[in-house]
């Protein structure tokens, strides 16, 4: 089954000359899927996330998450329907200062508000290893175990897709790699469906597939 699946993907900038930073991808992640996009700088790797993600709008063309096209919606009812299907983990942690760690796991559910599954919860923080952090504040924690948090956060609600965009690109090379496996290992738990955005080689081998995005188009791995 599809989580996820794009046609006719565009973005493009400008008149003269138009930028094409987005050109005509067709794209379809499955269920549980593990999926790592890989492009030089400027390729259009993380355009193409944030249109996923709903983040931005395209140019042309159209994009589904669990059967919904997520562009015909209006502005209010996709940011609804972003914080209820879609777990995003970026760079930066955009964890909130003044909550602790348990409160920014649970941020979403609250501002939907949900009651959240306090055994899924337990699982999720268990599997992370932040059992001993929850009541700790964010700066008192490394870049390792924030990014955890946020990983957390993304998982905490059951979204059908997690959306990263270079979630390593803070962190030394071991906790990267760290960060990375606790993901997969999340995502293979959970049953969880995740597309990441990565420079890293190494980190890329670890999704089950691996797509190259060039100059705003898939150049390889589209479909198994």
């Amino acid at each position: 089954m599809s989580v996820l699946q794009t046609s006719g993907l565009k973005k493009y900038y400008g008149t003269e000359p138009v930028v094409k930073a987005i050109d005509g991808v067709d794209f379809t992640v499955e269920s549980g899927e593990f999926v790592s996009i890989v492009g030089s700088s400027g390729s259009g790797k993380s355009t193409l996330l944030h249109l996923l993600g709903g983040l931005d709008r395209p140019t042309e063309g159209a994009a589904w998450i669990n059967g919904k096209a997520i562009f015909s919606m209006k502005d209010d009812e996709l940011t609804i329907f972003r914080r209820r299907n879609i777990g995003f983990v970026f760079q930066s942690y955009n964890l909130v200062p003044v909550l602790n760690v348990e409160e920014n796991i649970l941020l979403p559910i609250a501002l939907d508000g949900d009651k959240p599954d306090a055994a899924f919860i337990e699982r999720v923080v268990e599997t992370l290893g932040l059992s001993e952090k929850r009541t700790s504040m964010p700066n008192q924690l490394s870049g390792g175990q924030q990014q955890r948090v946020a990983i957390a956060r993304a998982l905490a609600s059951k979204p059908a897709i997690i959306l990263a965009d270079e979630p390593t690109g803070n962190l030394d090379s071991k906790s990267g790699m760290d960060v990375i496996g606790l993901l997969k290992v999340s995502g293979e738990k959970f049953g969880q469906t995740i597309v990441l955005i990565t420079h890293n080689p190494e980190i890329a081998q670890m999704a089950d597939r691996t797509v190259r995005i060039e100059d705003g188009k898939i150049v390889g791995g589209a479909a198994r």
